[in-house]
């Protein structure tokens, strides 16, 4: 093996993982890729949201 393979960084997906977490009035949608949509009001936007995040 040579030293390249051996630290070749791995192509792999990225699986989207998003959830809702409420802070206070709000609702801010996440992922386990590290994305965060913005504050919302409204859950359904928040989840409408993270939908979006997953088709991309």
């Amino acid at each position: 093996m040579t030293q390249q393979e051996r630290f070749a960084p791995t192509q792999e997906p990225v699986e989207h993982r998003t959830t809702t977490v409420e802070q206070g009035p709000f609702c801010v949608a996440r992922c386990s890729c590290g994305w965060r949509g913005p504050a919302r009001r409204a859950r359904s936007l928040a989840r409408a949201d993270a939908a979006g995040h997953e088709e991309s």
